[in-house]
C-alpha cells in the first residue's frame, strides 16, 4: 500500500511489527495504538520508549518488537531521540551506513511524561525542529505507579490522588493541559489528535506526516481498563464515544494550520460517555452533582462553537 493512499481500515498493513503476548494489561489502548503507529511506518525504526505502562512491553530477555527498542528515564526521550537522529545523519553522511538503511526515531511516552515530567525536554526537541514521531497515549494518569493524576487527568475524574469525598465530592480540581495547543505553539512540522477507534484515520495522519520533515507529533486517547475501571473488551467503544460526545476532537495541525478529520452535524450527550467509566461513577451517586455535569458539556460545547472550517 502506498503512503497516503489508505482510506479504509482494510488498507491496515498485514505485516506484524508487534508481536502479541505482553505483560501489559488486556484491553491496553495503548499497545493497539502502538501496533499500528509500528505497522504503518513499517520495520525500519527504532522506538525509544520513555518509562511507564507501555515500558512492560518490553522485559529482559524478551521483546515483542520486530524493530529496534530503547528504554530511558520518564523525562529524556526526546534527548534520547536527539542523539539517535544525529548518530544516524553522521553515519550515513561518513558513508558508515547507506541512506536505505536509515532508521525513523520514534518516542512513545505516556502522558505524565508528555504533559509533565518530560515536557521540557519535548519542547527542547519540537524547537530543535527535530525530525521524529512522537506519540503519547493519553490515558490520564500516571497509571504505571498506581494511577494517580497526572497534567492530563480531566476535571471531575477520580485518580488516587483526586479520591472524591465529603470535603470535596468532585475528585481532580484542575482541567487536563491542552497539550494539542501546547504543541503547536512551538510550531512543528505535524501535530494530531488519534483514537483507536478510528484506526483509518490514523494510518492516513500517520501518511500525511510522513510527507513532512521536522517534528511530528501525535496524542492518542488511550483508554486504560483498571484505570477507568472498564471492562477490556470496551476500550474501543469508551474510545468511540469519547469521539461521538465531542470529548476528544479528531484533528491535526499541518504548520500551524488546524483541521478536524471529524466535524458531527450531532453530538452524543457527555454524560453518555461519562457513565461508561468508573472514574466518573461519583459524579452520579448517591447524589447526581448537576453543576458538575453542566460545566464539563457546556465546555464541550464551547470548544465546537468556536471550530470554524
Amino acid at each position: 500500500m502506498i503512503a497516503g493512499n489508505r482510506r479504509t481500515i482494510r488498507d491496515i498493513p498485514l505485516e506484524e511489527n508487534l508481536a502479541p503476548g505482553t505483560l501489559l494489561c488486556a484491553g491496553c489502548g495503548g499497545v493497539l495504538l502502538v501496533r499500528i503507529l509500528e505497522k504503518v511506518l513499517g520495520p525500519n525504526v527504532i522506538t525509544i520508549n520513555a518509562a511507564g505502562c507501555i515500558t512492560m512491553l518490553s522485559v529482559f530477555p524478551y521483546t515483542p518488537f520486530r524493530s529496534s527498542w530503547f528504554y530511558t528515564s520518564m523525562p529524556g526521550a526526546p534527548a534520547a531521540a536527539q542523539g539517535v537522529r544525529d548518530a544516524l545523519d553522521i553515519l550515513i553522511d561518513k558513508k558508515r551506513i547507506a541512506p536505505d538503511q536509515d532508521l525513523k526515531v520514534v518516542v512513545v511516552t505516556g502522558d505524565g511524561a508528555a504533559a509533565d515530567i518530560g515536557l521540557q525536554s519535548t519542547s527542547g526537541a519540537i524547537r530543535r525542529k527535530l525530525d521524529f514521531y512522537y506519540l503519547v497515549y493519553d490515558n490520564e494518569a500516571y497509571s504505571n505507579t498506581g494511577f494517580q493524576a497526572s497534567g492530563s487527568s480531566p476535571y471531575g475524574s477520580f485518580t488516587k490522588t483526586t479520591t472524591p469525598g465529603k470535603m470535596n465530592p468532585v475528585g481532580a480540581l484542575v482541567e487536563k493541559k491542552d497539550l494539542f495547543e501546547i504543541w503547536r505553539a512551538h510550531n512543528p512540522a505535524y501535530v494530531a489528535t488519534v483514537s483507536p477507534a478510528h484506526i483509518a484515520d490514523m494510518m492516513q495522519k500517520i501518511d500525511r506526516a510522513s510527507q513532512l520533515h521536522g517534528p511530528k507529533l501525535f496524542i492518542a486517547a488511550s483508554p486504560c481498563p483498571p484505570g477507568w475501571g472498564i471492562n477490556s473488551e470496551a476500550v474501543i467503544r469508551v474510545s468511540k464515544m469519547a469521539v461521538d460526545s465531542g470529548v476528544w476532537p479528531l484533528k491535526e495541525a499541518i504548520d500551524g494550520k488546524v483541521r478536524h478529520s471529524l466535524l458531527m452535524r450531532k453530538r452524543k450527550p457527555v454524560e453518555e460517555y461519562l457513565k461508561m467509566q468508573e472514574r466518573f461513577e461519583h459524579l452520579f451517586k448517591p447524589v447526581r452533582q448537576e453543576a458538575v455535569l453542566a460545566m464539563l458539556q457546556k465546555k464541550v460545547d464551547a470548544y465546537w462553537d468556536s471550530v470554524v472550517e
